[in-house]
Formats: structure tokens, C-alpha cells, sequence
């Protein structure tokens, strides 16, 4: 063969490599999370099936750290103009990307560069109204919500003379329970909660139907002035710090690490997300469910917020990343994904036809307590007191709040004390960032 032949043959090769490697590129996805333990094996999962149903796009999920941490994470990568395709974002940090105005693309706008239609009617409405502008926008995917619950060990209830199948109704049950499981030794330490912040805070509120600061909670506006010092708060949670003392409650951290506290047998009960359910039932334990306890009184309980994440998109992405996008979030709308998700994760089925479909199935029936969750939050109209908590800088003022919350379990201060401090501090804070 001629030199020229061959020159020539080589550059229609290596065009054709070209052409073949550019018709079968596979668009990356990137996308990070805050899901440990068992909630990362779904996401895993998840994932790898979208992956495997076509051959466009490749999601990549990358475990992020914590909630806080992931939020981070996504803001330091934006700054620096390397930020992923998706983001997982915690209830706290919805305030914090709603603020961050021309940084993220609504979901409703993704999923129409897809060609696909976002029909909110198809979502639960109190998931569906914390994700939302006031007008009505949906800005991000609701994949993960929860609702807080209490789970308890039967075998430790039998052992203290507690009714296993019975879970305690109000606080002060709960707090009487704990010490009987604690002076019977039936195990170490009768209560813990994890999200002192997002269960004993503002669910709390929304639960007890009080209010957790002005203006609606931050959904009317963000002047916001925290009103957590009130008789109720302050009754609740000089409750813990005694039981702090007893020992018959146990802090486990601030956000789920008191989990482990639970699942490992050292204490007998825990509040904890719904979405906490794969990790109990890992662990082998007799659990029973029951609501989030309240305090007796008219209209209680009212209904509780939801907790979770969802999944944001941020602009400036290539039309080509926004179709894959689009079609990840309709493949996580489809209704056997989604009751699939809420039955093995505990987290809310996001989508009325994936409840419906569930409970036709006589899921409920057979697992007593999954529904709950669902109920606590969709039973009642929300008030003004429980429509949910938006600020700005959330995720500051719960730092603050734990802060002083930390220092009383520690027997460092009382109740009134602590919520004083975390009142002023907290609404310092509010307010130079809404000034910002």
C-alpha cells in the first residue's frame, strides 16, 4: 500500500473511532447525597436500575457526608463552578436554596427541557407546599420525606413491666416509661431522640399546634422572631434535662446518631425519622411503632412537617445533562418505584398513587405502625402554627438552638435558660441574614 493509501485509511479510522465513541457516549450525572447505612444501599440501587433502563445517562451517586455536610459540599462546588448535576438538600437547607436566587432551575422547568409534564396533583400536598414558592412554584424533586416518629423496643418494655404492645400516647407517658425502664434495668437508658432541632423543636411546635417563631414560622415572610421560650417548650424541655440527669435519657448528637443508641439495645425508646425505619429493622430488634407523642390539650395533635430532603438541579448545565436529569426524576415518579422506596425506607411515598397502590396491597395490614407517618401528616388542614419552619439561615439557628441545648443536657443550665439564650441568639442571627 501507497504511503497516501495509508495515510489516508488511517484518518478514516481514526475518524470513525470519533463517530463511534461520540454515538455512544454516555452523559455522566452526578449525584450527591447525604443517605448512610441502609438509605445508601437504595440509593445505590436506585441508580444502578435507572442506569441499566437506558443507555444515555449515567447517574453517579456520591456519598456526601451529614446533611449540613452535603449542603456544603453543593455550595462550595457551585462557587467554584463545579457543582453536580443533582444535589440532595435536607429540610433545613430548603430556606438556603430557595434564597439563592438564579443558582438553581425549578423542577418543574427540568422536567419540561426533558419533555416531560410536572403535575404537582400528583404529589402529596404537604410535601409538595414545603418545596414550594408561595405562588405555588415547585423548585425542587421531593424524593425523601419522613415524618418523626417513636419506635420502642418490645422486649425491654416486657422486661420493665410496660404493655409491649402499647406505645406511650403523650410526653409525660414517655417520660414516666423511661424511668420504669431505667430503675428496672431493663436497659440502660429508657429514651433518646435524634434532630433535637427538627423533632423536639419544630415538629414539636407543629405537632402541639404552637407556634415556632412569627410570620407563619418564615413561610409568611422573613422577618422572623422565634417564640420557642414559651410555657409549653419550656415545660418540655426541662422534662428531658431531669431525665438527662436521671440518666434515664441519653444525647446521642445532633442530627441521627442517637440511632445507634436505639438499634444496639442500650436505650428502650427513640423519636427518629420514619426514613430511620431500614436501619431498626436491620438490626434484628422487636421494635413497635407509635405516633410522635404531644402534650394533652384542644386540637392536639395537629399534624406534623415534613423532613427528608429533596433533590435540586443548579443552573448553567448543558441542555444534554438536563434531559438526563429530567428522565431520572420521572423514573423515580413511576408508582412502583416510589411504593417500593416508602416500603422498604420507611420515607413517605412521595406520590397519592403510590400510597393508594400500597395500601391496596394490604401492605399496612401486615406491617401495623408504616402508616403512621403518612397519617400524622395529612390527617389534619394545617394551621399557621404547622404549615412548616422556613428561614434563611436555618441550619445556623439550629446550631445555635443545639448548642444551648447541649449545655442544658449537660446540666450546665435550665430550661428557661437555655431557650432564652437560643431565642436571642437565634433571632440575632435571623435577622442579619435576612438583612444580608
Amino acid at each position: 500500500m501507497s504511503k497516501r493509501l495509508m495515510t489516508v485509511s488511517v484518518a478514516a479510522l481514526t475518524m470513525s473511532v470519533a463517530f463511534a465513541s461520540n454515538a455512544f457516549a454516555v452523559t455522566e450525572l452526578q449525584w450527591w447525597h447525604g443517605m448512610a447505612g441502609s438509605n445508601n444501599e437504595v440509593v445505590e440501587q436506585l441508580s444502578k436500575e435507572f442506569n441499566e433502563s437506558q443507555s444515555e445517562f449515567k447517574i453517579v451517586p456520591v456519598y456526601k457526608g451529614t446533611y449540613p455536610e452535603t449542603l456544603n459540599a453543593g455550595i462550595a462546588a457551585f462557587r467554584a463552578k463545579q457543582s453536580p448535576a443533582i444535589l440532595q438538600v435536607f429540610d433545613a437547607g430548603s430556606g438556603v436554596m430557595m434564597g439563592a436566587e438564579g443558582a438553581v432551575l425549578p423542577v418543574a422547568e427540568v422536567l419540561e427541557k426533558g419533555g416531560f409534564k410536572f403535575d404537582k396533583a400528583k404529589y402529596l400536598s404537604g410535601i409538595t407546599a414545603y418545596y414550594s414558592k408561595p405562588d405555588g412554584t415547585m423548585l425542587s424533586f421531593p424524593y425523601n420525606s419522613s415524618s418523626p416518629i417513636l419506635y420502642y423496643n418490645k422486649d425491654a418494655f416486657k422486661k420493665a413491666g410496660l404493655d409491649p404492645e402499647v406505645a406511650p400516647k403523650t410526653w409525660p407517658d414517655v417520660f414516666e416509661a423511661a424511668r420504669k425502664i431505667k430503675t428496672s434495668g431493663a436497659a440502660n437508658c429508657g429514651f433518646t431522640s435524634t434532630w433535637l432541632t427538627w423533632i423536639q423543636t419544630e415538629n414539636f411546635a407543629a405537632w402541639n399546634n404552637v407556634p415556632y417563631g412569627t410570620n407563619e414560622n418564615g413561610l409568611g415572610g422573613l422577618d422572623v422572631k422565634l417564640e420557642i421560650n414559651a410555657p409549653l417548650f419550656e415545660q418540655h424541655f426541662q422534662g428531658l434535662a431531669d431525665l438527662a440527669k436521671d440518666g434515664a435519657f441519653r444525647y446521642g448528637g445532633r442530627t441521627s446518631e442517637a440511632k445507634q443508641l436505639f438499634t444496639s439495645g442500650e436505650c428502650a425508646m427513640l423519636t427518629e425519622s420514619s426514613g430511620g425505619l431500614g436501619d431498626v429493622v436491620k438490626s434484628g430488634m422487636n421494635y413497635g411503632i407509635g405516633q410522635l407523642p404531644y402534650y394533652e390539650g384542644e386540637g392536639r395533635p395537629q399534624n406534623t412537617i415534613p423532613g427528608g430532603a429533596s433533590l435540586w438541579v443548579f443552573a448553567g448545565k448543558s441542555d444534554e445533562e438536563y434531559k438526563g436529569i429530567a428522565q431520572f426524576f420521572n423514573f423515580l415518579s413511576q408508582t412502583d418505584i416510589q411504593a417500593r422506596l416508602h416500603q422498604v425506607s420507611g420515607y413517605l411515598p412521595v406520590t397519592l398513587e403510590a400510597y393508594e397502590e400500597t395500601k391496596k396491597s394490604g401492605f399496612y395490614d401486615k406491617n401495623p405502625g408504616r402508616e403512621t407517618p403518612i397519617l400524622q401528616m395529612m390527617g389534619k388542614e394545617p394551621t399557621a402554627n404547622s404549615k412548616g419552619v422556613r428561614l434563611v439561615n436555618l441550619p445556623q439557628v439550629r446550631d445555635i438552638l443545639n448548642e444551648e441545648y447541649e449545655a442544658m443536657l449537660a446540666g450546665k443550665q435550665d430550661a428557661k435558660t437555655a431557650l432564652k439564650n437560643a431565642v436571642e441568639r437565634g433571632n440575632a442571627a435571623i435577622a442579619e441574614a435576612a438583612n444580608r
